[in-house]
């Protein structure tokens, strides 16, 4: 495919997308019937459809309309490209610029346009970031980097990176955890790699690996990760401690890949279902990474960015202080709950903490740590409470 024809590809699923489609589903459908795209094609293409989908109302603006071809007519703009290179009607490419279209005068109405944030969300957004606000924005707008864990059950990170790098894979370690690895190069070979598939190293965000570094699982026999998913963090715990490690999730189906991955690790986790939850606790640590608006991995799913509204995330809000209560439950006295979101919003963090605290007595606060997305990883937070008797 032409760098044109590529453009016009992403075009036509973006006005699909528009009109309500997934994102994913709509790549998956277009990938299918377009066999004649290369794997590079494809990689483009994607990578087209996702950077317009991050800015999609500033390039909505440059690009004169939110449509698919207005989107990327705004990723032109934006990158400063000659659109008369890619706009011709040549090869599959998409038509020449209209009169109107080579006459636009952009201007922003508003800094949420202008940073890429829903209008209704910007007031809380900035109140949650403060002088760091733009700067977290204008970070969602860009790809993500790729963050690898190293599984320090079967060696430490010097051995992963020699490794990494014998299969064509370059990395980096990131200041924010010690088995942390910035990508460099390489990152489409990952899920092929025997470091990955021999489980020396699994994908996780770096801060999602902090997390865990954050939790006195030495001074814990039995943890708990609940709304564990797909037990990303039950795994990076499991490599810190010979401690028994527990997984739940109220979907056990979110749990199904957790035994394939522990055994690749060399980790023993043992999934609950919520009746052998009441029959096992407690426990000395919960982890509660609670639902939330996943304001922190936008630039991975900005798709969510534009799907959430003000009554999804008060429902979401509500949601995780009955979760948090839950978990608060299932905690020996003693031991340790840890309140995690993949969040940026106060709403979630913070102000979660400080309601938990106004519900419950007993409880000791010990720390509260944020991550945000312009310091080089997905935005997070975890705040961690000691109990010191029943309430």
């Amino acid at each position: 495919m032409t760098p044109g024809a590529r453009v016009q590809a992403a075009i036509e699923i973006l006005d699909e997308i528009l009109a309500g489609q997934a994102v994913e589903k709509t790549l998956t459908n277009w990938a299918r019937r377009s066999r004649f795209a290369g794997s590079k094609d494809r990689a483009a293409v994607r990578d087209h459809v996702y950077q317009a989908l991050r800015c999609r109302r500033s390039y909505a603006v440059l690009g004169g309309s939110e449509t698919g071809r207005g989107l990327m007519l705004g990723a032109c703009k934006d990158q400063g490209l000659d659109q008369a290179v890619l706009f011709h009607g040549e090869g599959h490419a998409p038509s020449p610029l209209s009169a109107a279209e080579q006459s636009i005068a952009p201007e922003f109405h508003s800094d949420a346009e202008r940073h890429d944030i829903p209008e209704w969300l910007w007031p809380v957004f900035s109140r949650s970031l403060g002088t760091e606000a733009i700067a977290a924005a204008t970070a969602l707008r860009s790809r993500a980097a790729v963050h690898l864990r190293v599984n320090l059950l079967k060696g430490d990170r010097d051995n992963a990176i020699k490794r990494l790098t014998r299969e064509g894979i370059a990395t980096e370690p990131h200041p924010a955890s010690p088995t942390a690895l910035t990508v460099t190069e390489g990152a489409r070979r990952i899920k092929n790699a025997e470091s990955y598939l021999q489980g020396f190293v699994e994908l996780q965000d770096a801060a999602s690996q902090a997390v865990v570094d954050k939790l006195p699982v030495q001074n814990a026999p039995r943890i708990l990760d609940y709304c564990s998913g797909g037990g990303g963090k039950a795994l990076a715990i499991a490599a810190q401690t010979q401690a028994e490690v527990y997984a739940h999730d109220a979907d056990p189906r979110r749990m199904r890949d957790i035994p394939e991955r522990a055994m690749r690790a060399g980790a023993d986790i043992r999934c609950l279902t919520s009746e052998e939850l009441v029959t096992q606790a407690p426990f000395d640590l919960v982890l509660c990474d609670a639902p939330c608006s996943g304001s922190g991995s936008w630039r991975r799913d900005p798709e969510g960015k534009w799907r959430l509204t003000q009554d999804t995330l008060d429902d979401t809000v509500a949601l995780q202080a009955r979760i948090l209560d839950e978990a608060a439950q299932r905690v020996a006295p003693g031991g340790v709950l840890a309140f995690a979101t993949c969040s940026m919003l106060d709403v979630e963090n913070s102000l979660q903490t400080q309601r938990f605290q106004e519900r419950h007595t007993g409880w000791a606060h010990l720390s509260e740590t944020a991550w945000h997305v312009h310091s080089g990883t997905d935005g997070f937070y975890v705040s961690v409470f000691r109990r010191n008797g029943t309430e």
